[in-house]
């Protein structure tokens, strides 16, 4: 049971951060948010701490899907930049 509170706490406290990097840095708020989502998957089929692990695996599926469109708004950018510098240096 223990276990449960540590992975629902840690869950919880990795999806907030994934949904904070998403205004700093795309891929540590990615990687943050998978791991919020196992850890609160584990944490809900181990314990009784429903409400953490809940929130924890809400905000960490916030923050996967803000920090993908981010880093594909980032691509495409890039594309876009790389595209008008070959038509204008030729």
């Amino acid at each position: 049971m223990k276990n449960a509170e540590n992975f629902a706490i840690a869950s919880l406290i990795l999806g907030i951060l994934s949904v904070v990097f998403f205004f700093i840095h795309v891929f540590v708020g990615l990687i943050c948010g998978v791991v919020g989502v196992i850890l609160s998957t584990m944490a809900r089929q181990d314990g009784n701490t429903p409400g953490m692990a809940i929130g924890g695996l809400v905000l960490s599926i916030l923050g996967i899907v803000f920090n993908a469109i981010g880093l594909l708004a980032c691509a495409i950018c890039a594309g876009t930049i790389n595209s008008i510098n070959r038509s204008l240096f030729r």
